[in-house]
């Protein structure tokens, strides 16, 4: 028997269960855009190209899931469990990040202009050529982060955690830096014209 799709409602509160949502996305809808997803299981799903934007999904567990070139635009991805996920070429401007675990995410030409990384672990992420421009990324932790390539012009990376970072020919003008750990971080070939450093003062 062919199973009849329902309509979907596509408000901000519509509510989708994971089972409809793969259900779906299986038989080709990739506009997902407004829906509402809680503490959902997407773990390992691929779900490459999905509309995801202005969506709600706070807590839900993306781990090892394939979300390239996926739009993830204005959503609320609150606590959401990112690590070792796939969102090459994806786009999250202006997404809600914050305290996400993104663990060895792959966030190569992603687009993130404008979101708040507030206090996320970005521990080992591939960032290469990653727009982070005016996000924020306070607090956040990028030990070990590749972001070879990466513009982050006008970024907020006060108290950010930097160790061992790799930050070739990364956009960092204008960037406040204010009490970043930056040891064990090489900074020869980091542009910083105009960034506020670790101890206050202005890089010219």
């Amino acid at each position: 028997m062919t199973r009849q799709l329902l309509p979907l409602m596509t408000e901000p509160s519509a509510y989708l269960s994971v089972p409809e949502l793969l259900y779906r996305y299986s038989a080709g809808e990739r506009n997902f855009r407004g829906i509402t997803l809680i503490h959902g299981s997407l773990r390992g799903a691929k779900l490459g190209g999905i509309d995801l934007s202005r969506a709600e999904l706070v807590g839900t567990d993306f781990s090892h899931a394939v979300l390239s070139g996926a739009n993830l635009s204005e959503t609320n991805l609150r606590n959401v469990n990112l690590s070792h996920a796939n969102l090459f070429g994806a786009f999250l401007s202006g997404a809600n990040l914050f305290h996400a675990r993104m663990q060895a995410i792959n966030l190569t030409e992603a687009d993130l202009s404008g979101a708040c990384l507030a206090n996320v672990h970005l521990q080992d992420a591939l960032m290469h050529l990653t727009c982070l421009t005016e996000a924020n990324l306070k607090g956040a932790d990028l030990t070990g982060a590749h972001l070879c390539g990466a513009h982050l012009w006008k970024a907020n990376l006060c108290h950010a955690n930097l160790s061992g970072a790799d930050l070739c020919d990364v956009n960092l003008c204008e960037a406040n830096l204010y009490c970043a750990n930056l040891d064990t971080t090489d900074i020869s070939e980091t542009v910083l014209t105009g960034a506020i450093m670790p101890f206050g003062v202005s890089h010219e």
